[in-house]
């Protein structure tokens, strides 16, 4: 592990062997319950970078935080086999990296992609959940939802530099996320992209498509009531984009309804998924997490 002003870098290996990263903050911080981040699809630890330092800078409980890159994204490195990028392999490396971080039980956050591993753990292993947020996922997927998500990684443009970068995702973005501002683009799209021979590049494996691709939009996409079930049994934040294409208004009410423990937000001039360091946002999560514990 190597350590940086904010963070440490954690490499560890995949049950497969394959060589995995995480960030770690507040390394530390031992007297609260620690946070697990886990990024959307094809996003990584970044994304989470500010929420990471402001609970683990608390002047009141301050906590450990691991985020984490899956295969393929981040710093981890890629798969030869595009077909291990999907939900249960990740769940099982996600596991793996709470080991060699020292992690045996934690709060989750899961946006996007996220949300679903959490859905796999409380059934594979849910011994290791105090409570859980859920950012724009729920057991019910929107189809429409799916197909912009596929057709913007599918048509991504290339941008030449990072002030590029940032035209390209406020363009492409812009309409749904409306209540972003200029600082907010910059972490939005430097999380996105990294350098690579002088060129900007999508900080993931291009195979990743593949998986994007084989999903049948003609199709019902699967509903897993079944497994939001067995997360009945922890506290849940349940956030919303106002403007989300992917998880409805009606199916964060239904999961509000079926759940006993359920608290939702929904985030006015943001679509899918919602910047979880914006707004107040990280002082929400950070109460959440502070009663599930009993600290207020």
């Amino acid at each position: 592990m190597t350590t940086g002003s904010d963070f440490s870098e954690l490499f560890f290996s995949a049950t497969d062997g394959l060589t995995l990263h995480a960030r770690v903050y507040g390394e530390g911080h031992r007297d609260c319950m620690p946070v697990v981040c886990l990024p959307g699809l094809s996003r990584n630890a970044r994304d989470f970078h500010e929420l990471a330092v402001s609970l683990s800078r608390r002047a009141e409980h301050p906590r450990k935080v691991v985020a984490f890159d899956y295969r393929g994204r981040g710093l981890s490195a890629y798969d030869r086999n595009w077909r291990n990028y999907n939900v249960g392999i990740e769940t099982r490396d996600v596991i793996a990296g709470m080991i060699a971080s020292g992690v045996e039980k934690a709060h989750f956050i899961g946006t996007s992609r996220g949300g679903l591993i959490i859905h796999s753990l409380g059934s594979l292993r849910p011994t290791a959940i105090k409570s859980i947020v859920l950012n724009d996922i729920g057991p019910v997927l929107q189809g429409e939802g799916m197909a912009q998500i596929r057709s913007y990684l599918d048509r991504a443009p290339k941008p030449r530099d990072m002030a590029e970068a940032i035209a390209i995702q406020r363009a492409t973005h812009g309409a749904a996320f409306s209540a972003l501002s200029d600082e907010d683009w910059k972490r939005f799209a430097a999380a996105l992209y990294r350098e690579n021979k002088g060129k900007l590049v999508a900080d993931f494996d291009p195979a990743l498509l593949k998986v994007v691709r084989g999903i049948d939009l003609d199709k019902p996409l699967p509903v897993i009531w079944q497994l939001f079930e067995a997360l009945r049994r922890f506290p849940l934040l349940a956030v919303r984009g106002a403007n989300s294409k992917l998880l409805s208004a009606a199916t964060l009410a239904e999961m509000a309804h079926r759940h006993p423990d359920c608290q939702t937000v929904t985030v006015e001039g943001q679509g899918h998924p919602p910047l979880l360091d914006t707004g107040e946002l990280p002082g929400i999560i950070a109460e959440f997490f502070d009663r599930t514990e009993g600290h207020r």
